[in-house]
């Protein structure tokens, strides 16, 4: 079901706490768009060049004026860093040039934590960070998958507190990130999306083996997926785990991996590394030691 979004009784920033977004992606046009449909003062956008931020004020809604990153802090004083990992840092140095001297700025990444605005933080800018822990195919598409979703916070106490209220004002979950925390938080993240198609990939190979090529391996693995993932979500892994390994069943996993092996070096790797994965799941659930000690063995060997 749907999250729905309830409105704050209070915020600690006043009204004429300008927003700014540096960023025309889609997470800072959909964040920049959403929190001005929820009234928060969006005032400005920013991008490489005037050309790119017009068309995003379009997008985001009436009276967000297109600006350059030197222009930002005229405008604003709390700002959101929307761009690419290895641009934050040179965004924080351009606005420390600009004259930004106090507010608040948040960038967006997940792999890093207050390092790229270290410019900032050393003339009294109160800095932190704000993932929205999510996949953003565009940013219009960004209005609905933002609802709702957990958001990585860290930072300096008044920027990690703005960080706070944005995920609330958008009806999502907090996530408090250890200052050391971000890279492993976004290991994860990239576990559970970028892996997950990859591993569907696999086994849309798998079937292709089969016979069953193209749509119709798709739709015939999208009810697996969709259903595995939900059970996941509600019971947790070992709850949800079923299959060969959870069963113990040694003979149905010899007969994988001979099979696996036909189809190269590459595959037969990931099933043995994911079925050792698995095998760890399926002992936690109580799975008989000996048929897990005799799995562990068969997956290992020539692996």
């Amino acid at each position: 079901m749907e999250a729905r979004y309830t409105p704050e009784p209070s915020s600690r920033f006043a009204p004429n706490d300008a927003i700014a977004v540096v960023g025309v992606g889609a997470v800072g046009l959909a964040l920049a768009r959403l929190l001005r449909e929820r009234g928060e003062p969006v005032v400005a956008v920013a991008a490489r060049n005037l050309e790119k931020a017009t068309e995003a004020v379009r997008f985001v809604g009436e009276k967000v004026r297109p600006c350059t990153v030197e222009e930002v802090p005229r405008w604003a004083n709390r700002i959101l860093i929307a761009v690419r990992d290895d641009a934050i840092a040179q965004v924080a140095m351009r606005l420390a040039e600009a004259g930004l001297r106090s507010g608040y700025v948040l960038h967006t990444s997940g792999t890093q934590g207050l390092e790229p605005l270290a410019p900032l933080r050393a003339i009294g800018v109160h800095c932190g960070v704000l993932h929205p822990l999510q996949t953003l195919p565009s940013a219009e598409l960004g209005l609905t998958l933002l609802r709702g979703v957990a958001f990585g916070v860290g930072g300096d106490s008044p920027a990690r507190e703005w960080a706070r209220e944005i995920a609330q004002r958008l009806g999502g979950r907090v996530l408090e990130v250890p200052d050391g925390g971000w890279p492993w938080y976004h290991m994860a993240a990239v576990v559970a999306s970028n892996f997950l198609a990859a591993l569907l990939a696999c086994a849309l190979e798998l079937m292709h083996r089969a016979g069953i090529s193209g749509d119709a391996a798709l739709d015939a693995l999208g009810p697996l997926l969709m259903t595995t993932a939900r059970n996941v979500v509600t019971m947790g892994p070992e709850r949800a785990l079923t299959g060969p390994i959870q069963r113990g069943d040694i003979s149905t996993v010899a007969r994988h991996l001979d099979l696996v092996q036909q189809a190269g070096p590459r595959l037969a790797m990931l099933y043995r590394a994911l079925g050792i994965h698995t095998l760890e799941i399926a002992r936690r659930r109580g799975l008989d030691p000996a048929a897990a000690e005799a799995l562990e063995q068969l997956l290992r060997q020539n692996g």
